[in-house]
């Protein structure tokens, strides 16, 4: 699955003409392979030991480029700095807002509502983002042992 996936960005990079590096290689599937949307220095702590040369910056630089090729999202809520998600298909979150933890949930999109904003406005929309904020179950667990 996540093999299929990353050979679906190779030739996707391919086409914009960017060249598939290790280290891109490795950003990549770290990204496919975890569901934690992490940022930028998490990419980077996890990988740094594989990569010796590679800096905070390379990691920013191949983000930027993968998002703008449409392989990844970027993710910002409030302050926090930016999350990526390699999973680009239609699908929420759901943010912890005591831990930050954010979970995908699937949902049928809201396109309707992109339609409704469309009739009302006259607006051409190209994007939505729905947020939903709670209490994760472990952070709840963790309220109720302290009663």
């Amino acid at each position: 699955m996540i093999a299929r996936a990353i050979e679906r960005a190779v030739d996707v990079l391919k086409g914009t003409g960017v060249r598939m590096t290790p280290q891109r290689y490795a950003i990549l599937a770290y990204l496919l392979e975890t569901k934690r949307h992490p940022t930028a220095d998490e990419i980077y702590k996890a990988l740094e030991s594989r990569f010796p040369s590679m800096s905070v910056a390379t990691v920013y630089n191949n983000l930027k480029l993968f998002k703008e090729a449409g392989l990844v999202r970027e993710l910002t809520f409030g302050d926090h700095s930016s999350r990526f998600d390699a999973d680009t298909h239609e699908h929420y979150h759901i943010t912890c807002t005591s831990c930050g933890r954010i979970e995908d949930f699937e949902y049928p999109t809201l396109n309707e509502v992109e339609e409704q904003a469309a009739r009302s406005t006259g607006f051409i929309p190209s994007s939505h983002r729905m947020e939903i904020y709670g209490i994760c179950p472990d952070c709840q667990k963790k309220a109720s042992h302290h009663h």
